[in-house]
């Protein structure tokens, strides 16, 4: 950890699957803040964050990513304080609100504490222990400080009505969900479940976003709007995975153990969608809105419909990548292919 309470991130040479670890800042002066985290933060040759924009494949989006992490400064985290600092000039009425979620922070995980703490405290369960509890979390795991960056971009990147980073912080309940479940899966799986629980049930309350905090989530998601979401316990969510609004990832009945669905990385689940058992959405597949989804759904596939059936294909990018809720249906005409 860096003297301003930040984890900075390196790549570990050598390391094919590019894992990160956490490295001290040599250096850096008390109170400095992010900025004095400059070198630990960048990366050298290959990238730790594998951003993916929207409309492109995974590959052609390297570049992007190296962006980030080769930056002397935490870009993310640069560009919000810039967003806030400019939004606070063109409306002085927020300029309170922006210093105190933003401005007066040394760094992303900070802020991101302040706000949810903000936002999900009670009568009961006070903002500033809150705060304390967070910040306890988020600036000492390693894996929130990737993921809160990869999922600001995923909402960057892939939602047209998130022009800024600073939007996702600040003001879309999906990122705020999203995060605050992340909180509450590290108590989790700290041991901590009742304080877990406790979260999970206010962040329902708070943002009509139901995600158990056993869930397994990987990082760049999506969750578009967010209202309606149910996640169960079991249910595993792969990397780069969209979400939309009204989402269930539920079980079938009373059965205990592994009973919810599992979904590949890179797929895009529509809105409305239901998928239910202990079953594999393959990765880069698509769920139509609205549909109920009772078994496996091949890669690449397109399923539609109340029981699903496939009637397409998707192209070789992730769905999730470019949000195109269409599939190319001449592949399966004359196949006539079915759940069997």
């Amino acid at each position: 950890m860096s003297s301003c309470g930040c984890l900075v991130l390196e790549k570990v040479e050598g390391d094919a699957a590019a894992k990160a670890r956490v490295k001290a800042a040599p250096g850096a002066g008390a109170g400095a803040g992010c900025g004095s985290c400059a070198g630990d933060w960048r990366g050298r040759s290959e990238a730790i964050f594998p951003i993916y924009v929207m409309g492109s494949s995974r590959g052609s989006t390297v570049a992007a990513a190296r962006g980030i992490v080769d930056s002397p400064e935490d870009p993310i985290w640069v560009a919000v304080k810039a967003e806030a600092k400019s939004e606070a000039e063109k409306e002085p009425i927020l300029s309170s609100f922006l210093y105190a979620s933003v401005l007066s922070h040394d760094c992303l995980e900070r802020a991101l504490s302040f706000v949810l703490a903000n936002r999900l405290e009670d009568p009961t369960l006070l903002a500033t222990q809150l705060i304390d509890i967070f910040n306890d979390v988020v600036l000492n795991n390693k894996d929130m400080c990737r993921s809160i960056r990869l999922d600001a971009q995923a909402f960057k990147d892939r939602d047209p009505a998130c022009s800024q980073y600073s939007w996702a912080l600040l003001y879309l309940k999906g990122y705020q969900s999203l995060q605050s479940y992340r909180i509450a899966n590290v108590l989790w799986n700290q041991g901590r479940k009742v304080l877990a629980l406790a979260l999970q049930s206010r962040i329902s309350e708070v943002f009509a976003v139901d995600i158990h905090p056993a869930a397994k989530i990987g990082e760049g998601i999506l969750l578009d709007h967010g209202t309606g979401l149910v996640i169960g316990e079991t249910a595993v969510v792969g990397n780069w995975v969209s979400l939309m609004q009204g989402v269930t990832l539920g079980g079938t009945g009373k059965e205990h153990g592994d009973r919810h669905p599992k979904i590949g990385q890179g797929a895009l689940i529509g809105a409305g969608a239901t998928i239910l058992g202990n079953i594999n959405v393959g990765e880069g597949a698509m769920i139509a809105a609205g549909s109920l989804v009772l078994k496996d759904v091949p890669p690449h596939s397109m399923a539609v419909g109340n029981p699903a059936k496939i009637v397409g294909y998707t192209e070789k990018e992730d769905p999730s990548l470019t949000m195109k809720h269409d599939a190319r249906r001449d592949y399966f005409e004359h196949a006539a292919v079915r759940f069997r």
